[in-house]
């Protein structure tokens, strides 16, 4: 294999929820029974090529994107079959955290990979504003045209544009629960936000120590607002707070923020309080619920459907039996929110190995390869669901494909780079200083207000 890893992680419109559709679908899939692998997982084998690519011999091509660990590897399976039709060599390039920052160095410095995974929309908008990007060619424009629907394509293009193509997708608004820990304790699938909070005092009430969240990582902290404030102030209103039409002060924000504070604020509700909290990362947030199937560390945790891959690859707990999953509660009157994110794969040096990598990130052959490793999603239409490892997996992607264009797209994702997608600053650093004092609502909302007007230029 020739993979080499090389050293260093708006949308154009919103659509609409599907929230119902979606609930019920993991309800099916996640509240009952066991789940075993319906495959060994391994990924690549005898791929049946369903799009046709150039011969590379001899030609290097570098494709970045944020993942490390599991994500990584499974993504380099998908890398070593383009290798193994094109003759290409591969190098991959892990971004670290800050993407645009890093990405944006190697273009000024006349050195930028050959394609990127850029995991916001606001990133994407940003880079093809300067410039940076190419638009996709004929072959993979068809690919693109066959296998995603109008709202993905979409969320890939600016100003008529097709740039981007999303590889991966992520169901954002799932809990991750210790089965034992719940029965214990006995705790059951809740399915609002009160419910949520008294089924976590039941689990702190035994003996364990409830939610385990990674506040380490700011980006999982706009997760928990997100949901929380589409479920709360509805869809309408998380589109003008994505957009920056409305402030972060406006009292929808505190009372989201005060519903957060429910949580964030009661240290017996989180493993390790807040303190603790603010220094575990999000892999280790996973690995504290689920790496003892018996005594946990912590009862639940929130993320998206990728909490799976650390879960297989970190812990001896199966999904399905031991790991269980159940949909972001709803909160107030609202419903049960249902927030997707992504990874978009573009152009930045225009050659035929560049355009030929985004033919093959387009096709299902490559969506296949990743989707039977597990802890991936994607939003490819013509991938036959069964490739998914699990019927839990399955069942998560096959309700992402049925809602079409029905579904709204991380918020801060959405944003300019310095303020929904920077370590250290903006919205990451504003919801790590309210996980630190969640009872200092007004000066989170004003911290907010503040980077975003910055950012937005408004």
């Amino acid at each position: 294999m020739r993979i080499r890893n090389t050293g260093g992680g708006r949308a154009k419109r919103a659509a609409t929820a599907a929230t119902a559709a979606l609930a019920l679908s993991l309800t099916a899939a996640c509240g009952g029974g066991g789940d075993e692998d319906k495959s060994d997982g391994t990924g690549g084998e005898d791929v049946k090529a369903t799009v046709e690519l150039p011969d590379l011999k001899g030609e290097t091509i570098q494709v970045a994107a944020v993942w490390t660990g599991p994500e990584q590897k499974n993504f380099e399976t998908a890398l070593k079959e383009f290798e193994k039709r094109t003759g290409a060599t591969v190098e991959f390039v892990p971004t670290g955290d800050n993407v645009a920052t890093f990405i944006g160095s190697k273009i000024e410095g006349g050195a930028p990979p050959d394609v990127a995974m850029l995991p916001q929309v606001g990133v994407l908008q940003q880079f093809a504003d300067k410039g940076w990007l190419k638009p996709l060619d004929d072959n993979a424009q068809k690919q693109l045209d066959e296998n995603y629907s109008d709202g993905w394509k979409d969320l890939g293009q600016v100003d008529g544009k097709q740039y981007g193509v999303y590889f991966k997708a992520a169901n954002k608004s799932l809990m991750w629960y210790n089965t034992a820990a719940f029965e214990t304790a006995g705790a059951s699938e809740p399915k609002d936000w009160k419910g949520f909070l008294d089924a976590a005092q039941l689990v702190a009430d035994s003996g364990v120590e409830p939610v385990s969240v990674g506040g380490a990582d700011g980006w999982t902290l706009t997760d928990w607002f997100e949901n929380v404030y589409l479920s709360q102030a509805g869809p309408e209103m998380y589109d003008k707070l994505a957009a920056h039409e409305i402030k972060w002060t406006d009292p929808s924000v505190e009372k989201a923020l005060t519903t957060l504070g429910e949580l964030f604020g009661k240290d017996q509700l989180l493993s390790g309080g807040s303190s603790g909290a603010l220094q575990t990362p999000f892999p280790e947030s996973v690995t504290k619920t689920f790496s003892d199937t018996e005594a946990p560390d912590a009862a639940v945790v929130y993320e998206g459907d990728f909490v799976g891959v650390t879960i297989k690859n970190d812990t001896e707990s199966k999904i399905g039996s031991d790991a269980k999953v159940f949909p972001f509660p709803a909160v107030g009157d609202g419903d049960s929110p249902v927030v997707t994110g992504g990874d978009a794969a573009v152009v930045l040096k225009d050659s035929k190995a560049a355009h030929a990598m985004m033919t093959f990130l387009a096709s299902t052959d490559s969506a296949r390869i990743m989707a039977e490793q597990g802890g991936f999603l994607s939003p490819n239409k013509g991938l036959d669901t069964a490739a998914y490892p699990t019927e839990v997996q399955g069942e998560i992607a096959q309700a992402l494909i049925d809602a079409g264009d029905d579904f709204r797209f991380d918020m801060s994702d959405q944003a300019p780079a310095a303020f929904g997608g920077t370590k250290g600053e903006g919205e990451w650093k504003a919801l790590q200083d309210f996980l630190k004092n969640p009872d200092d609502v007004e000066g989170a909302m004003q911290a907010l207000e503040k980077s975003a007007a910055k950012a937005f230029g408004n």
